[in-house]
C-alpha cells in the first residue's frame, strides 16, 4: 500500500471514530426528557370513567 492510500485510509478512519464518539458521547450526556404523567391530570376526578 502506498503512502498516499494509507493517509487516506486513517484519515476517513479517524472521521468515522470521531464522528461515531461525538455521537456516543451526546447521546449519554442529554438530560432526560420529561414525559407527561397521564394520571396528573385526572387527580381531580373522583369516579372514574368505567370502560365499555
Amino acid at each position: 500500500m502506498n503512502t498516499t492510500a494509507l493517509i487516506t485510509m486513517i484519515c476517513a478512519q479517524g472521521i468515522v471514530v470521531s464522528f461515531a464518539a461525538f455521537f456516543f458521547y451526546k447521546v449519554l450526556t442529554i438530560p432526560p426528557k420529561q414525559e407527561p404523567d397521564s394520571y396528573s391530570e385526572n387527580d381531580d376526578e373522583l369516579v372514574r370513567k368505567q370502560e365499555e
